[in-house]
């Protein structure tokens, strides 16, 4: 009975000692003057000339020949106004795609001008220019299209952010990473339906009003993903979830942080042509997480 007791009193310190590792976690210094430049860097990859907010159209294509322009007998119709009615053949053979401008018609890679040339060789993708026109082929499990961007967009010109919460200290929390085995992965669905086993390094741990919550990460170049769903999706953000990245730990240590001031839209939101990640089941929170970027408003997403 005294081994027993001794077991369950270790049992509870431990967790307690997990427990009182988590929480608010104390702001740096240069806090307000961080954020500001990750606000500065999220507002760059929208609205740079390839940034998500020029995006003006997504083309699968099929095998053989796809003609393309801007008339309407073209396989693929661009933007109005963009190119000339037949520009040319996008020819998709062994999961590679050959360009075939039609005659007078140039396009530009790299400075250059061509009438043909292998753009996609099923693994990298050239970036291709015409006129206020860039566009380079995607490839989503069996599929493989063009993501087209337009340059020329004065809502995006004039974007000055979306509508976020004020930010709270109290939403920069400690987090606990739990590592996963070698080789796991985790089921993400996207946007078109498409299930995909995506290797993750593992899971958070982090506490909100006394209540634990886990998160599944996807491994980044540099940082931990993480798509998340909560009870906020369902009234004042994005109804199919929103992203984060958070570092990895510094070695020797199974602390990071995650900082929800800085859980943003993913672009399927405001954007239809897009493939966006869905959060995994496990990562649909019963969480306000009244942080971050709210719903976008005056722009055309997937609903």
């Amino acid at each position: 009975m005294i081994r027993y007791i001794l077991l369950t009193v270790t049992i509870l310190l431990i967790c307690a000692c997990s427990r009182n590792d988590l929480g608010q976690a104390s702001l740096p210094d240069n806090y307000q003057e961080e954020f500001e430049a990750w606000q500065s860097s999220r507002m760059e990859s929208l609205t740079n000339p390839t940034g998500w907010m020029r995006l003006a159209g997504m083309y699968w294509l099929e095998d053989g020949e796809n003609s393309f322009g801007t008339g309407d007998q073209a396989d693929i119709t661009f933007p109005e106004g963009t190119l000339p009615n037949y520009a040319g053949e996008l020819i998709l053979h062994n999961d590679k795609v050959l360009l075939q401008a039609a005659d007078g018609v140039e396009f530009v890679h790299d400075g250059e001008p061509f009438q043909q040339k292998e753009i996609f060789d099923g693994d990298e993708a050239l970036n291709i220019e015409y006129g206020s026109l860039e566009w380079l082929i995607i490839k989503r499990e069996g599929l493989i299209g063009i993501r087209l961007y337009n340059k020329e967009n004065p809502k995006v010109d004039e974007f000055t952010g979306f509508d976020r919460y004020p930010l709270d200290p109290q939403w920069h929390l400690t987090a606990k990473f739990i590592p996963a085995d070698e080789g796991e992965t985790i089921s993400i669905v996207n946007v078109l339906g498409q299930l995909v086993d995506t290797p993750t390094p593992g899971s958070i741990e982090f506490m909100k009003d006394g209540e634990i919550y886990t998160l599944d990460a996807l491994e980044g170049t540099d940082q931990m993903f993480l798509i998340v769903g909560d009870r906020t999706n369902q009234t004042e953000t994005y109804q199919a979830g929103r992203y984060i990245y958070i570092d990895y730990p510094d070695e020797g240590s199974d602390y990071t942080i995650i900082d929800f001031n800085k859980i943003y839209n993913p672009p399927c939101s405001y954007n239809l042509f897009t493939t966006c990640q869905l959060p995994p089941i496990q990562n649909r929170l019963d969480l306000e997480i009244t942080a971050g970027e709210k719903r976008p408003q005056g722009w055309d997403g997937l609903k």
